[in-house]
């Protein structure tokens, strides 16, 4: 299959997922609102839903690819089975304390609802209905990883829809004529999220058993050096390629301090990881394994060759949503999310909140597109520590931040988190000796900045000659503000046909120093 048809296909399954994520969020903001029930729904969606963003975008990939693409077919083949196999065990173990512990864990996810017992009550209570989705995401995850090894990639595209076009079933059954409780709904919801990953893992289950060759072999699993490396480094993986995620449940437990903090944070940061979603699952998906191929092959070249194509075109797509994002931030906040139980004031702390998110987009794709550098060889300690730095860069700063801007000043500190730990990675693969932009990167990051300018100048003149836009308005400025863009990119040289034709080039191909993204 070549490059370019399995990024259509995984693109269209995270833009699919993401479209259904912000089709779920809305309902819930319309079902739940942003008052202490939904904060508390939401502080006990965090944890599971961190997990679920993490390993969905291959988070345990920088551990699998590169493992198992160092063995033959065959043993690759039986060490899947053994990865699977002990991880199911590890995660029921898991699930089984944070069922018994659930109360101290609502504490640890929202300090700030201390004084409120009830409310507090209500996130150990979803804790626990929602926490089991870990134990099927992940899961799933891991055979995706496998799948996309041996380049399936249907089945690893379409399955994470099941959990949010879950969700968005049950709420259209909840709010189709029932008359819930508000805490009785959410904790419907819990529970439904729980099984909406089942089905999500039956379906990549289902993918990874059929066919032949065979994928996988279970087996009792043995002790192997691949496996004790999968298990000790399992959890610092998560955390180094999860780092803005972390950074966000940082940012949720200081946002817990203030009323609707929460919910704010929550409902912006869905809209800003529209963009970088999907920039991470195609990074882990698709750029990691091309990477790892180039180290294992000692093509030390084409590795930093793949990484400067795959930052041009990050952030080709990150420097405009960026932009976008935080002028349009309060008509997008209103268009999704201001009807039912949430209200005018709701939208308008979320579109700060959005537009200091949004700040730091560019930052994160960055730091997420470079480190997969770092996971393709291995170099898990570093990655770790560059993920160590942004997060104590994002309390440090949203605890002083937050004191004088509240919400947005959290926000505020988590983009400041993303600037550092994009600089750390850039430092750690500058003393590796694989950071080398070269001519034509400056170049057309140059350009790409330059046509970004272009679309916000017309967004902007836009938004002061028209009306507080509704949904037909805010369409028409998204639809218009990209094709601004495109023309813009187009007449700059920031985009041009060799980007597209470079995509259709087999995988295996080596690159050349001029290529685009292989």
């Amino acid at each position: 299959m070549s490059l370019i048809r399995s990024s259509l296909l995984v693109s269209f399954g995270s833009v699919a997922s993401r479209i259904l994520g912000f089709a779920r969020d809305v309902l819930f903001a319309q079902a739940l609102g942003a008052g202490p029930v939904a904060d508390a729904f939401l502080a006990a969606f965090r944890l599971p839903n961190l997990v679920r963003r993490i390993v969905g975008e291959g988070g345990l990939n920088p551990v699998l690819v590169p493992g198992l693409s160092r063995v033959g077919p065959d043993e690759a083949v039986t060490m899947a089975g053994d990865a699977l196999s002990v991880f199911a065990l590890a995660l029921l173990a898991l699930t089984g304390l944070v069922e018994i512990g659930a109360g101290l864990i609502a504490f640890l996810l929202a300090p700030g609802l201390h004084d409120n017992g009830e409310t507090l009550a209500l996130v150990a209570l979803y804790t626990r209905l929602s926490f089991p989705v870990v134990i099927c995401v992940t899961l799933a995850s891991m055979a995706a990883a496998v799948l996309n090894g041996r380049g399936r990639f249907t089945a690893t595209a379409l399955a994470p829809l099941a959990v949010n076009g879950g969700l968005i079933l049950a709420l259209v059954v909840l709010e189709s004529g029932f008359e819930f409780p508000l805490a009785q709904k959410a904790a419907w919801l819990a529970a439904a999220s729980s099984l909406a990953g089942l089905v999500q893992l039956g379906i990549v289950a289902a993918a990874l058993l059929q066919g032949w060759p065979r994928l996988v072999r279970f087996r009792r699993p043995r002790w192997s050096p691949f496996l004790k490396s999968l298990l000790l480094a399992g959890l610092p993986v998560l955390a180094a390629s999860g780092a803005v995620q972390i950074y966000f449940l940082a940012a949720t437990q200081i946002a817990s301090f203030w009323p609707s903090g929460v919910s704010w944070l929550y409902y912006a940061e869905r809209v800003m990881q529209l963009p970088l979603g999907l920039m991470a699952g195609l990074s882990a998906g698709l750029l990691l394994p091309e990477l790892a191929r180039r180290h294992q092959a000692g093509e030390r070249q084409t590795l930093i060759t793949a990484q400067n194509r795959a930052l041009e075109v990050a952030l080709l797509l990150a420097l405009p949503a960026g932009a976008a994002l935080v002028i349009l931030a309060r008509p997008i906040s209103t268009v999704l999310f201001e009807r039912g139980a949430f209200v005018s004031t709701d939208a308008d702390g979320t579109a700060l909140v959005l537009m200091a998110l949004s700040l730091g987009l560019p930052f994160a794709t960055v730091g997420k597109v470079l480190s997969q550098t770092l996971f393709a060889l291995s170099s898990l300690r570093t990655a770790l520590a560059a993920a160590g730095l942004g997060l104590a860069v994002t309390v440090t700063a949203s605890l002083l931040l937050a004191w004088p801007l509240g919400p947005t000043g959290i926000a505020l500190g988590v983009s400041l988190g993303c600037l550092v730990h994009a600089g750390a990675v850039i430092l750690a693969l500058r003393r590796l000796g694989l950071w080398s932009p070269d001519r034509r990167s400056l170049s057309r990051l140059a350009r790409a900045v330059t046509a970004t300018l272009v679309m916000s100048l017309g967004l902007l003149g836009a938004r002061s000659a028209l009306p507080e836009p509704g949904s037909l308005m805010l369409a028409a400025l998204c639809l218009g503000g990209f094709g601004l863009y495109a023309l813009a990119a187009i007449a700059t040289g920031a985009m041009t046909r060799d980007d597209w034709a470079s995509l259709t080039k087999k995988s295996s191909e080596p690159l050349r120093p001029d290529a685009g993204l292989s």
